[in-house]
């Protein structure tokens, strides 16, 4: 369980902090929610308290973690996803939503060289720009550096 003040990773809207635990009861049962306050989008969120794990919240990638994310995107081997967009798209949504720091930077290299190679469709050019964002969280707070200088270092590993 997560106390607030804690640091953790939605997998699908990036670092976010425990701003509070609050208890709402909603047709009739009562439950414990964790208010997120997300810092890349500016908004808060609500995650029941028992359902966080299913979801993937977890805590930050420590240094190791996120150079083991590095290792996966500088390697020269992508892994073959389905040729049709929507299958490629599910497939990777899936890899995403583990929340598993590694899987992100595979999808983030798939994406990449398809980008370089055919280009993307529109909603694979959203999904690449919250990968990014991912990855940039992650390497902010393992790097103890600023946005900048994160986009900066992930642009070095990906080239």
């Amino acid at each position: 369980m997560f106390k607030v003040g804690d640091k953790v990773l939605h997998p699908l809207h990036g670092i976010a902090i425990i701003e509070q635990v609050e208890e709402k009861e909603i047709r009739g049962e009562s439950t414990n929610y964790y208010i997120l306050n997300l810092f890349m989008k500016k908004m808060k969120i609500m995650i029941p308290v028992e359902k966080a794990n299913d979801v993937g919240i977890r805590r930050l990638s420590n240094s190791g973690q996120v150079q083991e994310a590095f290792d996966v995107l500088k390697s020269r081997r992508t892994k073959e996803v389905a040729i049709n967009w929507n299958r490629r798209y599910r497939h990777n949504l899936d890899q995403i939503k583990t929340g598993d720091i590694c899987k992100v930077a595979e999808v983030l290299k798939s994406l990449s060289d398809k980008q370089r190679r055919k280009g993307l469709s529109m909603g694979e050019k959203k999904m690449i720009e919250n990968v990014r964002q991912l990855m940039i969280g992650e390497i902010m707070h393992a790097k103890k550096v600023k946005q900048d200088q994160a986009v900066n270092i992930l642009d070095k590993v990906l080239h």
